[in-house]
């Protein structure tokens, strides 16, 4: 049985949504087609297939619908209100073009509904491995220099905290920190004795110290829009090779924070420690000198600190995504990584 089409992906809806983004001229959406539909472990993906009457040239031949997963509804996370915000707020006002063209992004709080109307890059674009593969020297170095210039491009900007992204203050933090200790609680309940008591204490240690390591973030200085969710995976690469035409996806968890956030995640949370000291430093110092270019004037040894406190905060982690019922196959792993990471870049000396 064919799954009726939502809404958002009715051939008038479609017409008015691809006029109002500067899509779609005189022409109109006469027909709509499924071409695929598939669920990620958050949300469903629609790619539609798009017919016009009348002019439309320059129309798109297909989109992406994204939208929440029905039974996901009330699990907690909220994600999709977060990445449409992050459509209005900060894709819109990019030039470089370094995240997916987005032709319509729509929140109704009241029904808890919510859809991006996306470019469709399948034709063009490709993930860089199948996961959990790493992926190559050349593909690390590409994700590198792209995620540097979208950095570099909101770095210290006057925007961010105003009409881009919001600032926690120390309520929020003492709010996120009862959260956390609350999860905590929970993720150790069900972990048992398959976290040792030496990581336990590291938690303990963290939560203490975390309004004092909380000066870093307060200073709101030498800060960005980070991913979040920065894995390799979340990255389309152009077939046709290069980074220039290289674009982020998945954008649920940005907020302002320090750039290397986004490092950390990508490789002390997701590679083993074998890859991880083969190219951690080569691309930190990659990462650096993009921004260098870009104008951004960064202390090189103030990345590295800031790196080291990213990697100690991703110990939290696993925490969220066990949280949020995501499979133990990923947040086993990347419990074990961090750690491992934790321990080889000497993060516990920060809790001091």
């Amino acid at each position: 049985m064919t799954e009726p089409l939502p809404t958002a992906a009715h051939a008038d809806r479609l017409t008015d949504s691809l006029r109002r983004s500067g899509a779609l001229g005189s022409g109109r959406v006469s027909d709509v087609a499924v071409e695929s539909a598939r669920n990620t472990l958050l949300s469903r993906i629609v790619r539609l297939r798009l017919t016009y009457d009348g002019s439309a040239d320059a129309a798109p031949e297909s989109v992406i619908l994204k939208t929440g997963r029905p039974d996901r509804a009330g699990s907690g996370w909220n994600g999709g209100p977060q990445e449409v915000a992050f459509y209005a707020e900060v894709a819109s006002a990019m030039q470089a073009r370094l995240v997916p063209r987005c032709f319509e992004a729509h929140c109704d709080a009241e029904q808890n509904a919510w859809h991006l109307l996306l470019e469709d890059l399948t034709d063009s674009h490709v993930i860089a491995t199948a996961w959990p593969l790493p992926p190559t020297v050349e593909q690390c170095e590409a994700i590198v220099r792209a995620r540097a210039r979208f950095h570099a491009a909101w770095w210290d900007d006057a925007r961010l905290g105003t009409t881009v992204g919001r600032w926690s203050d120390d309520a929020a933090m003492e709010r996120y920190l009862q959260r956390l200790a609350d999860a905590l609680k929970r993720f150790t309940d069900r972990v048992g004795d398959r976290l040792p008591p030496e990581r336990r204490e590291l938690y303990d240690r963290f939560l203490a110290a975390a309004p004092r390591l909380f000066a870093r973030y307060r200073s709101h200085r030498d800060v960005t829009i980070v991913q979040g969710d920065a894995h390799i995976w979340n990255c389309f690469l152009p077939k046709a090779g290069g980074d220039d035409d290289l674009r982020f996806f998945d954008w649920d968890c940005w907020r302002i924070d320090t750039g290397s956030d986004d490092l950390a995640y990508m490789m002390a949370t997701h590679w083993y420690p074998d890859r991880r000291r083969i190219l951690e430093r080569p691309l930190l110092d990659l990462y650096h000198a993009t921004l260098a270019a870009h104008g951004i004037a960064y202390d090189r040894q103030s990345l590295d600190d800031d790196y080291r406190l990213s990697v100690l905060y991703q110990i939290t982690t696993p925490v969220w995504q066990s949280g949020n019922d995501l499979p133990p196959v990923i947040w086993w792993n990347n419990l074990e990584r961090i750690f491992l990471a934790v321990d080889d870049l000497g993060c516990r000396d920060l809790l001091a």
